[in-house]
């Protein structure tokens, strides 16, 4: 059985046992934590409006930390504009434990 959750933004597929990294929660490693199911797979899907009733997901923090550097540059010709930054996305590290439908 799967489920489809959201997050920061995003739609994530969860099984249990799954490792996922998502947007940074603000949850301490070791904690658990519940996502509303958007759509239950299977034998039977169920598609929720927007969510399934009922249905969740509980997941255990990992832990934290920062994506790949990513390098923006800002660039003029012939007027000597030159801009370098750097910027790293921030993330969690979840496992899923179950998925209660």
């Amino acid at each position: 059985m799967f489920a489809i959750i959201k997050t920061g933004g995003k739609q994530y597929r969860a099984e249990a046992g799954v490792k996922l990294r998502v947007e940074k929660l603000e949850a301490e490693p070791g904690a658990t934590v519940e996502f509303d199911a958007l759509m239950l797979g299977g034998e039977q899907v169920v598609v929720g409006t927007p969510f399934v009733a009922g249905a969740k997901v509980v997941a255990e923090v990992v832990g934290h930390g920062k994506g790949k550097k990513v390098r923006v540059a800002k660039f003029k010709a012939k007027v000597h504009y030159r801009r370098n930054r750097g910027h790293r996305q921030p993330y969690t590290d979840i496992v899923v434990k179950e998925i209660r439908a």
